[in-house]
C-alpha cells in the first residue's frame, strides 16, 4: 500500500510547493520587482521635520535616460502648448522670424506618485529637469541653437504629471510676402515635433484649446512695436522621413505690421511734395519761375527717398515702391512739359510754325472750358477765338507780336493797301500764336487732371489696404 504522508515528503523532497505558498510567493515577489505593485509610490515620511529626501527620488533619477511607460511597447502621451510673450523682429532679407515663446510641456511620469494624507497634503513638487526623463520637443522651422537657460526645473503632482515649463527665443523661418507693404499682414507656422520618437513611440496632444493660447498671447505679449498679433490656428499632419513617421502639431501665426509710422514718415511726405508739384501748374508756364520750382521740388524728392530708404524693405518690390517710383516719374513727366512748353510758346512768340490738321482737330475737341483745369478759359471765350490774355500768365498779344497800327491810322500815312495786307499778315500770325496757346493750355490740362486722378487713387487704396 502507498502511504500518503510518505508522498507529501516525496513532493517537497523535489520542489513542490502547496497551492496556498505558491499565491504567497508571488504576491511577495509581485512587491519586490520593480515597476509593479506599490513599489513606485513615494515614501514620504520625514517630509515635514527634515525637508524632501532626495533618496525616495533615487529610483526615479535612474530611470531618467528610459521613456517613462509601463510597457515600453506603449507610446507615451505629450500634450504641448505654448505662449507668443514677443514678436521682435522680421527679416524679409533673410525671411526670419523672431520671437520668444514660453513653451509648456506635459506628460505622466506613472513611477512617481505619493500619498496625500501621509505626505502632509503635499500637492506639488519641484525637481531638476537634469534629473527626469524630458520629451525632445522642438520646433521644426527654427534656424537656430536652443538658447533656453540652463538650470530649470519641472513641476510633478501626487499622481505624477510632469509639467515643464521653459522661455525659449525662437529664430524661424517664414514666408514673408511684402507686397502690401506697410499694410501686410504675415503667416508664420510654428512645428513642434519629437527628433527622436516616432508614433510608435510618442504622440503628441494639447491640454488647452487654440484660442486660449491666442488670448493669453495677446494678453502677455510684451512688445508694442511694430507688429501685433492677428489670431493663432492648428494643424495636426504627420510627417513621413523615409519609413517612420513622426507625430507634430503645425501652429499658424498670423501677425500684422502696425502702418502708422511708415503712413506718417513715407506716404504723408510724399504726397505733399506730389500736391505741392500739382499746384505748380497756377504759375505760368512762359514766366522763369515753373521750371526751377520743379526742378526744385525734384531734388527734394530725391533726397527724401534717399532719407527713407532704410525704412523700405531691403528685398522684393512692394507696392509702396512702385508709389515711389510713379510719384518720381510723374513729377519728371511734369517738368519736361514743362520745359517743353517754355520752348514752344518762346518759338511762337518769335516765328510760330504752321499747326499740323490733326493737332487742329485736337485743339476743336478740347476747346470747351473745363473745369479741372487750373488755368481753364473764360466761358465768353467760344471755339479756338481764345485771347491769350485771358489765360493766367500769358502776355498781351501786342506783348507777344507788336503792336498793331489802325486802319485809321493807317489811311493818314497814305498806305491803305499795304497796311490792309500787313493787318491780315499780323491777323494770321496771331491766329497762330492763340492755336499754340491753346495747346500749351491743353497739356497742362491734361497733366494736372492727372495729378489729380493719381493723388485720388493713392488715397483711396491707402484707405481701403488700411481698413482690410
Amino acid at each position: 500500500m502507498v502511504n500518503p504522508q510518505r508522498d507529501v515528503q516525496k513532493r517537497r523532497m523535489k520542489g513542490g510547493w502547496p497551492v496556498g505558498g505558491r499565491v504567497l510567493l508571488c504576491l511577495t515577489v509581485s512587491l519586490l520587482l520593480p515597476g509593479r505593485g506599490d513599489t513606485f509610490t513615494i515614501n514620504c515620511s520625514g517630509f515635514d521635520q527634515y525637508g524632501v529626501d532626495p533618496a525616495a527620488f533615487q529610483a526615479v533619477f535612474d530611470r531618467k535616460a528610459f521613456r517613462p511607460v509601463l510597457n515600453y511597447s506603449n507610446p507615451i502621451h505629450v500634450n504641448i502648448s505654448f505662449t507668443l510673450s514677443a514678436i521682435l523682429e522680421v527679416n524679409a532679407q533673410l525671411q526670419l522670424l523672431t520671437s520668444f515663446l514660453w513653451m509648456n510641456v506635459m506628460w505622466d511620469n506613472p513611477f512617481i506618485s505619493w500619498n496625500l494624507e501621509e505626505c502632509v497634503s503635499l500637492k506639488n513638487l519641484t525637481v531638476s529637469a537634469e534629473n527626469v526623463w524630458l520629451p525632445d520637443i522642438f520646433i521644426v522651422e527654427s534656424m537656430d541653437v536652443d538658447r533656453a537657460p540652463p538650470g530649470l526645473t519641472a513641476f510633478v503632482n501626487s499622481e505624477g504629471r510632469m509639467k515643464y515649463d521653459r522661455p525659449v527665443r525662437v529664430t524661424s523661418i517664414c514666408n514673408l510676402d511684402i507686397f502690401y507693404f506697410p499694410f501686410d499682414q504675415q503667416n508664420c507656422t510654428f512645428t513642434f515635433s519629437s527628433f527622436l520618437y516616432t508614433v510608435d513611440s510618442m504622440l503628441l496632444g494639447m491640454d488647452k484649446e487654440v484660442w486660449e493660447i491666442t488670448d493669453t498671447s495677446r494678453n502677455l505679449i510684451q512688445t508694442q512695436g511694430e507688429w501685433e498679433l492677428l489670431g493663432i490656428t492648428k494643424a495636426t499632419p504627420k510627417m513621413l522621413v523615409g519609413s517612420n513617421v513622426y507625430d507634430q502639431i503645425m501652429f499658424y501665426v498670423a501677425i500684422r505690421r502696425r502702418p502708422s509710422l511708415y503712413v506718417i514718415n513715407l506716404l504723408v511726405p510724399s504726397g505733399f511734395l506730389i500736391a505741392i508739384d500739382a499746384l505748380s501748374f497756377y504759375l505760368p508756364a512762359e514766366s522763369e519761375n515753373r521750371a526751377p520750382f520743379k526742378i526744385t521740388l525734384l531734388l527734394g524728392y530725391n533726397v527724401f527717398l534717399l532719407m527713407m530708404n532704410d525704412l523700405l524693405p531691403a528685398s522684393g518690390t512692394p507696392l509702396i515702391s512702385v508709389y515711389f517710383a510713379l510719384c518720381l516719374s510723374l513729377m519728371v513727366v511734369s517738368l519736361l512739359e514743362t520745359i517743353f512748353i517754355t520752348y514752344l510758346l518762346h518759338l511762337a512768340t518769335t516765328q510760330p510754325p504752321p499747326m499740323p490738321w490733326w493737332l487742329h482737330s485736337l485743339l476743336l475737341y478740347w476747346a470747351n472750358p473745363r473745369t479741372c483745369c487750373p488755368t481753364a478759359p473764360q466761358k465768353g471765350n467760344k471755339g479756338l477765338n481764345l485771347h491769350p490774355a485771358h489765360l493766367p500768365g500769358v502776355k498781351e498779344p501786342v506783348e507777344l507780336v507788336g503792336k498793331v497800327s489802325g486802319p485809321r491810322e493807317a489811311e493818314l500815312n497814305g498806305c491803305p493797301e499795304s497796311t490792309r495786307a500787313k493787318q491780315e499778315d499780323e491777323a494770321q500770325r496771331q491766329h497762330l500764336v492763340d492755336l499754340w496757346v491753346q495747346f500749351s493750355h491743353m497739356m497742362d490740362t491734361l497733366l494736372f487732371c492727372l495729378y489729380l486722378l493719381f493723388m485720388a487713387t493713392s488715397v483711396v487704396t491707402v484707405i481701403i489696404l488700411w481698413n482690410t
